[in-house]
């Protein structure tokens, strides 16, 4: 399979002089092949570690590898599933995607850049497939040692083996949440429901009445595809949800326009209540919710957005109506809250999200309670006396989690070779604890649910910790260029390997050059466009507020 031609030259900066500190684990365990799997592999071996992978299927890429039938213990998506971040902003950060590849990636597309990633850099030799991990026990010397006991099975044999390591990357999709006891009369139910896990293709809903409840993006997908097909569908949401489209402003990807490090600097100087007014208002520009039946009940927290592009026209043509939360199932037929009316449904789809828990490991080691683990910066157990166990990738940023696991593991990577000391358990439990309260801080986004993080922020939290942020002040008196694209462009992943270990030497070029590549994939016919005196006077006033800008920001 051909590289992406955007990362030919990448050079990694290895560990200075190859030195492994005496408290440096040496082997580490993977559970996990999918994208925080994988990048976990390339950390290690960036810092001289020498990972194995456990990967209970036979093949890489965990959510994003579509199969027929659900696999037990692993993420299941639907065929038609598209990236919701874009492709200069989900990207692994010294791994772009192929320059001809659309903006919001299909799943296929997405399993083959993964799969080119792990073959640019050898990761494929550290997997060992068909192999379920069954247990990750502390070793009776742990305290010591820190070492973990890992039994695995593949094709009937069980294998034990000692990791000084272990990095978990399993994900939180796994487990379906399928509350049946808040929907009185389910049993009764004469027709078919199932989690929206189950889902694959459309054509289960032909000529069907159907209703979807839960509108987070799988179920707004689902309802907006059955609505091709469907004779009826109800979207049934309990608290409502902002929708927006991939397409933004301009026709710029949405992420590319939102995720700005001046954009959430701005905002999270503002009072919340302000933040959220000028949020409702941009959402409001699409489409005035309120009128469509969507508009969020609790505009304080941050509830994550829905991302379709369809679920307006659909509405408004009368193919999805917007349903309140379900009384009571019958037969043969629903009744709503607030609507007396029984409306006949053939179907019904819970998209009603998941739990997730560590079936291989004790809860005295991770402890998963409402929805949340006791992990310090969301990667280590805060109890434990050796920081040696590090879980990649359970959190929800709003934002990428490719480019945020590759920054955990970097981070996590470098802790376990003792390179970095992590506070006394005391200092990590209270920061734990403080975190679960879910306080708010009254200014900025309010994110309040389990798992919810700014992204910028933590991301940029954890580049500080390894000396790997961009440092804006001396660019701008180095590259002033390169300082300009940071702080008012999109915050694409290339930034986080601007500097730091792992540098990658192509991250400036990748910056500079990230909006020919998002062109690139939408201006397949080329228009000439006759040069606008305004245009260029305008360009220039810009040019002399973005300075003042500048100015009023630095200094």
């Amino acid at each position: 399979m051909p590289l992406p031609r955007s990362v030919e030259g990448y050079k990694v900066t290895p560990n200075p002089k190859g030195q492994r500190g005496d408290n440096m684990a040496k082997r580490v365990a993977i559970v996990g092949a999918g994208v925080s799997g994988l990048a976990s592999i390339k950390c290690c071996l960036e810092e001289g570690l020498k990972p194995t992978c456990f990967e209970r299927s036979d093949d890489l890429g965990g959510l994003w590898r579509f199969t027929e039938h659900v696999e037990e213990g692993r993420a299941s998506l639907y065929k038609s599933v598209v990236s919701n971040s874009c492709k200069e902003m989900s990207c692994y950060p010294d791994f772009p995607f192929p320059e001809d590849y659309p903006n919001y990636v299909p799943n296929s597309q997405f399993l083959d850049y993964l799969k080119m990633y792990a073959n640019r850099f050898n990761l494929l030799e550290c997997i060992q497939f068909k192999t379920k991990v069954c247990s990750v026990r502390k070793r009776p010397d742990f305290t010591a040692t820190g070492q973990w006991e890992v039994v695995t099975l593949r094709e009937g044999k069980q294998e034990s083996a000692i990791f000084d390591a272990v990095m978990v990357c399993t994900g939180y999709l796994t487990n379906p949440y399928l509350p049946l006891d808040s929907f009185p009369g389910i049993n009764t139910f004469k027709g078919q429901y199932f989690h929206s896990r189950e889902y694959k293709h459309p054509d289960i809903f032909r000529d069907k009445s159907i209703l979807v409840i839960g509108m987070g993006n799988s179920g707004t997908d689902i309802a907006v595809e059955a609505s091709h097909l469907a004779k009826k569908v109800f979207l049934s949401t309990t608290g409502g949800a902002w929708a927006i489209s991939r397409v933004f402003d301009s026709g710029y990807p949405w992420d590319m326009v939102f995720m700005t490090r001046f954009q959430n600097t701005f905002r999270n100087s503002l009072p919340t209540p302000i933040v959220n007014w000028l949020i409702a208002k941009r959402m409001n520009s699409w489409f005035n919710h309120a009128n469509y039946g969507l508009i969020p009940e609790d505009r304080v927290q941050l509830r994550e957005p829905v991302l379709n592009d369809e679920l307006p026209g659909r509405i408004i043509t009368g193919k999805v109506l917007i349903k309140p939360s379900v009384k009571e199932v019958k037969e043969h037929s629903v009744v709503f809250n607030n609507t007396p009316k029984e409306e006949p449904i053939d179907i019904i789809v819970f998209a009603t999200g998941y739990t997730f828990d560590f079936p291989f490991l004790d809860e005295t080691v991770v402890k998963v309670e409402d929805g949340q683990a006791s992990l310090y910066k969301y990667i280590f157990p805060a109890h434990l006396p050796k920081p040696t166990l590090a879980v990649i990738g359970l959190i929800k940023p709003l934002g990428s989690i490719l480019p945020t696991g590759d920054t955990q593991a970097r981070w996590a990577v470098r802790v376990l070779k003792g390179v970095i000391k992590l506070p006394p358990s005391s200092i990590m439990i209270e920061e734990v604890n403080e975190r679960k309260k879910n306080k708010r801080s009254g200014f900025g986004l309010c994110y309040c649910k389990a798992l919810q993080a700014d992204y910028i922020t933590y991301v940029d939290e954890l580049l500080t910790a390894i000396n790997a942020k961009p440092n804006l002040f001396s660019l701008l008196l180095t590259d002033p260029r390169l300082a300009l694209a940071i702080f008012f462009g999109p915050c694409t992943p290339y930034q986080f390997r601007l500097t730091g270990p792992g540098k990658w030497e192509g991250a400036r070029n990748a910056i500079m050059t990230q909006w020919d590549r998002t062109f690139k994939a939408t201006k397949t016919r080329i228009v000439q466009e006759s040069p606008s005196l305004f245009a260029s006077l305008l360009k220039l006033f810009s040019f002399l507020a973005l300075l003042v800008a500048i100015f009023l920001i630095f200094l």
